[in-house]
């Protein structure tokens, strides 16, 4: 039986931050929409109170900001972490992982489709924090918003249509997680 290598305390506090802070800003998020809904204006879909965060408009803001800025710091700090450690080598997708696809090795095709959705989450992680900040603060960020075709409801869009594909993202990588290190590797990432 392969045992894995503990993760690095800052391993284990990236994804607990990420974790707390991702929470945090869907819980919130969905306030914001409350507000005034993406897709139907203020006659579209309301969600219950239960799964809400902030109790009004500005107080999921508040909530939302506060999270996010903790989440884009905390990925920056990883993302300045797998470089400086180098494993940028081992985490984002190669064309050995193409070749691995095509083989007969299943624990390693799934390790290449872990690498492969590791890498493509990282444009949707960057659409979600350009959006949000071209809402956030258009008139300091005319740039994004430019980004967007000058649109904010482009932008608003943009953002939303992240939610679920980082709420798609995490399943599919606890569970490719699981399939290369069993409950061991998920378990050497919080504990």
């Amino acid at each position: 039986m392969k045992v894995f290598p503990l993760q690095s305390i800052a391993v284990k506090v990236f994804h607990w931050i990420n974790l707390f802070s991702v929470s945090v800003m869907l819980l919130s998020g969905l306030q914001i929409y409350n507000a005034n809904p993406v897709f139907g204006g203020r006659e579209g879909l309301h969600l219950p109170p239960i799964l809400l965060l902030g109790g009004w408009l500005a107080g999921g803001r508040d909530w939302h900001f506060a999270a996010m800025t903790l989440f884009s710091v905390n990925l920056f700090c990883y993302g300045l972490y797998v470089l400086l450690s180098r494993r940028w080598k081992i985490r984002f997708v190669s064309s050995r992982d193409v070749k691995a696809l095509q083989g007969e090795n299943v624990k390693r095709k799934f390790y290449s489709w872990h690498r492969i959705a590791y890498t493509a989450i990282v444009p949707v992680l960057l659409i979600a924090i350009l959006s949000g900040i071209g809402m956030y603060k258009s008139a300091q960020f005319d740039w994004i918003v430019k980004l967007f075709g000058d649109d904010w409801q482009a932008l608003r869009i943009a953002h939303f249509m992240t939610v679920p594909i980082v709420l798609t993202f995490i399943p599919i990588h606890v569970l490719l997680a699981l399939r290369v290190g069993q409950k061991k590797l998920i378990e050497s990432m919080f504990w």
